[in-house]
């Protein structure tokens, strides 16, 4: 989103303040009088505490026991607790047995949530809290808000303030594809301004990396924000779905921790149901989600950067919906960090976040408040992102799969600001600027060192006319719902320039699914920015815009270009990306597995292999007494029976033949992949 916009959309998701937070060496060494400030977004009557690991044992048997308690089991930290009223103490993250023993390495385990009289003195609370020694980290739970920013929408080609010149040579039949200028631009727009013109090539590659690729759906993109239309046309075919699970209901079939999650969940309301019409809901969610994956060729609608071929039969990306923002209801910090925990824990690659705290740059005369300065502040003022980022970023996908790491995909933020905000600062995300249809810099978009990326976002008060109520011109086109009904519609903002480089990202990881390449998620983002083309030399002279469509005719105010010369990164290029991984990576290996007796596990064979779902396959065990194999189709089923070790060898139809190791142990955790 832009501008002012976006103090309601996140007012600031995270900025300035100080729920600070003071680190421990250990039992026995409190901190004395700490001053907490907090922000006016500080939830009265809760914190988010984390413990010492010497605590483990005895939060178990509170958090174990029952899903949310009164009191810890730690007499000190209860004798506080009782003294502010605490009826809640409950465990962040759910236990989700699959996934508890990583959770436990990462220290998620040990933060709590807990509720008292939101009458108490907050900042006093703090400071008594971190004075235990049993307590590592305490921080408030910040308030988070969403936009409640409305998109026009428009139905009409006919309604676009500006035109393709030419023939409308696209690859494929979706007819709004001609607007969406970021995907391939042709030129030769016409805008209302007379100094603003679009320019041939600026746009981030997709007319020659669908060539190569247009999409896999094993490839899983969680979209970390509003709700989004999962009945859209489309949208539908390309939303991911939680095999067993009954949307909304109110059982947990596989026992992540998360009832009724078919499709994602709503972790502003604590369900399975993903909430996207209701009146105050801006459509972010579902805007965001088309220029990801909606479908392409399936003659209706617009494309989607990873969104497949649906002629083809072809499927795209999956978009699995993290819905952290609500109509008029903002979310909370623990919230937050579940739903990027939850991302990694459920099979996301990456994570598309349109949200962050404001620059520390941001000008407070232009109704920007000010967030974290540097990563010191950012980590002291909000542990628990930190370590919910680190713990996607760390064990997302799988060493045996596509990739081994997340990515984390964030806008740099829309304050005119000389530095990107937080967390799209954080050197392990990927910060995204916005872009404008000539190259120039968006005049909204946050800039400076550490934005890695840029991308078309749209740039109204520079194509737009003076005065307007709303001006579509050079703005993203993309899915969005009108009145709780599926449409399409303009928007712009770093939220907007932000899924595009996602998509390229989406796009990329489903071409080297097809060719069955192996990396890491560090080659990966590597090979993103080295794919990447430089823009500087775009950044020549003024650029004229109208602030806020603000002014009577003239422009009102224009920048220096050259102020952006090496603050922009450079413009994501799928197609040079799709180039780069041909030449890049290692040769995808089946798994080998770890496994208690009687456990059952399956692999899906075609991942493995190129052209992998058209061979046949056969396989053996070494020791039946140990473990059997079964193939039937291209699934290859492993089922184990005692303690011991054996070999299964599968043989493809052309001869080729590998190996897994399959270790049964009583002690396993469980079963899967190792």
């Amino acid at each position: 989103m832009k501008k002012i916009n976006i103090l309601l959309f996140l007012l600031l998701l995270l900025s300035v303040a100080s729920c600070n937070d003071t680190d421990f060496s250990g039992i026995g060494d409190p901190v004395k009088d700490t001053q907490f400030v907090l922000p006016e977004e500080a939830v009265a009557g809760e914190l988010l505490v984390k413990f010492v690991p010497e605590m483990e044992e005895i939060l178990d048997r509170v958090s174990l026991n029952a899903q949310a308690a009164t009191r810890s089991g730690i007499p000190s930290t209860d004798e506080v607790l009782a003294i502010l009223g605490a009826y809640s103490f409950e465990r962040i993250f759910p236990v989700d047995s699959y996934n508890e023993e990583r959770t436990r390495e990462a220290g998620l385990h040990l933060w709590y949530k807990v509720r008292f009289d939101e009458n108490a003195d907050l900042a006093k609370a703090m400071s008594d809290i971190a004075k235990l020694g049993e307590v590592s980290k305490v921080q408030c739970n910040r308030r988070i808000y969403n936009s409640n920013r409305k998109v026009k929408a428009q139905q009409e080609v006919a309604d676009s303030i500006f035109k393709v010149d030419g023939v409308n040579d696209f690859p494929f039949n979706d007819p709004y594809l001609p607007l969406q200028w970021g995907y391939i631009n042709r030129g030769g727009y016409i805008f209302e301004q007379d100094w603003a013109t679009a320019k041939a090539g600026c746009d981030v590659g997709c007319e020659e990396a669908w060539k190569k690729c247009t999409g896999d759906s094993s490839i899983i993109v969680a979209v970390l924000d509003e709700g989004i239309l999962i009945n859209h046309p489309d949208l539908a075919p390309n939303i991911w779905e939680n095999e067993g699970e009954v949307y909304a209901s109110d059982e947990d079939v596989d026992k992540n921790g998360y009832k009724g999650d078919k499709y994602g969940y709503n972790f502003c309301s604590n369900r399975g149901y993903i909430s996207a019409t209701n009146a105050d809901d801006s459509g972010h969610g579902t805007h965001v989600a088309g220029t990801i994956a909606a479908v392409n060729n399936n003659g209706i609608g617009v494309c989607g950067i990873a969104g497949g071929d649906a002629a083809k039969g072809e499927a795209g990306v999956k978009i699995m919906v993290c819905q952290v923002f609500e109509d008029g209801v903002s979310t909370t910090m623990d919230l937050e960090a579940k739903a990027i925990k939850y991302a990694a824990d459920n099979g996301a690659l990456v994570i598309q976040c349109s949200w962050g705290a404001m620059s520390s740059e941001a000008n407070m005369m232009l109704g920007f408040m000010p967030g974290p300065g540097d990563d010191e502040e950012w980590q002291q003022t909000y542990p628990l992102e930190k370590e919910a980022l680190d713990y996607f970023i760390n064990n997302a996908g799988s060493p045996n799969g596509v990739l081994d790491g997340g990515i984390a995909v964030f806008a740099s933020g829309n304050e005119y600001a000389s530095k990107p905000s937080y967390p799209a600062l954080y050197d392990k995300c990927v910060c995204v600027g916005a872009i404008a249809a000539d190259y120039t810099p968006a005049i909204y978009s946050n800039y400076g060192v550490g934005t890695d990326l840029s991308a078309p976002g749209g740039d109204a008060d520079y194509y737009g006319a003076a005065t307007s109520e709303y001006n579509n011109g050079g703005m993203i086109y993309s899915t969005y719902m009108t009145e709780g009904k599926p449409s399409y519609g303009y928007a712009e903002g770093t939220s907007m320039a932000c899924p595009h480089v996602t998509g390229v990202v989406a796009l990329g990881l489903s071409y080297a699914a097809k060719l069955r390449l192996h990396f890491t998620a560090e080659e990966f983002i590597a090979m993103l920015m080295n794919s990447a083309s430089n823009i500087d030399g775009y950044f020549k002279g003024e650029k004229k815009y109208n602030y806020f469509h603000s002014s009577n005719g003239s422009p009102t105010s224009k920048i220096s270009l050259s102020t952006y010369v090496g603050k922009m990164g450079k413009l994501v290029n799928a197609a040079a990306l799709l180039e780069e991984i041909e030449n890049s990576g290692t040769k995808m290996k089946l798994p080998n597995v770890y496994l208690s007796p009687e456990a059952v596990t399956t692999i899906a064979l075609e991942r493995y292999f190129v052209d992998g779902e058209k061979m046949s396959y056969s396989c053996s065990s070494s020791d039946e007494s140990v473990a059997t194999a079964e193939v039937v189709g291209t699934t290859l089923t492993v089922t184990a029976k005692k303690s011991g070790v054996a070999t299964v060898k599968v043989t493809l139809g052309n001869g080729t033949v590998e190996e897994i190791v399959v270790t049964v142990r009583n002690n396993a955790n469980g079963n899967g992949w190792i």
